[in-house]
């Protein structure tokens, strides 16, 4: 795919996701474009991730792993199963935030194109599509579930982790992020863990 055609698959991803008025119509969305990747691309990407991963520093990298499969491919399955399932055309509900939500649209476009070495994604993506994707199942996690994008329990250096309270998220990142304009923590519907 050319650079023109990614650029329009991903300007056309987000003006559906944009569209959505319900969470069960973004879900649909959002699963739509998840399964236009490739068996392929999924490797790919899984290469990518394990290959970061193991670049952290013992014993955080084990800790962290499978935080970080379940963030890029656990997301990924519930998100296709809820739609194979018919669960989004169940789904009524307002998305939760759409101030929030709008200002996620609005990083997703640039954000795929943005400095590819240093997007703000968790991981270097070098292809725009595969930080779509990146942003795809964070939607899913953040807008569609109003989970945290990265899973409860996560863990970050300094011993703290993503934490649910009730119903409430907390993350230790939450607002650390905000020097890196593409990062999903700046629309995270977590908040911030107190004294972090």
């Amino acid at each position: 795919m050319d650079e023109n055609d990614t650029r329009q698959r991903i300007k056309e991803a987000v003006r559906r996701m944009s569209a959505a008025g319900t969470k069960g119509d973004l879900g649909g969305v959002i699963a739509r474009e998840l399964l236009r990747f490739s068996l392929y691309d999924l490797q790919v990407m899984g290469g990518m991730i394990r290959r970061e991963v193991d670049k952290l520093p013992q014993p955080y990298r084990e800790k962290f792993r499978p935080y970080f499969q379940e963030q890029y491919f656990g997301y990924y399955h519930r998100c296709v199963a809820m739609y194979r399932s018919d669960t989004f055309a169940r789904m009524h509900d307002a998305i939760t935030d759409t101030e929030l939500f709008g200002k996620f649209c609005a990083i997703v476009d640039e954000g795929s194109f943005a400095n590819l070495d240093g997007s703000g994604t968790d991981v270097y993506f070098e292809n725009p599509l595969y930080t779509l994707y990146y942003y795809l199942i964070s939607g899913f996690a953040m807008f569609v579930l109003d989970e945290p994008g990265h899973p409860v329990g996560t863990p970050f250096p300094g011993g703290f982790e993503v934490e649910k309270r009730g119903s409430e998220y907390f993350c230790p990142i939450r607002e650390k992020e905000e020097d890196v304009i593409f990062s999903i923590c700046n629309v995270c519907p977590a908040k911030q863990l107190e004294g972090v």
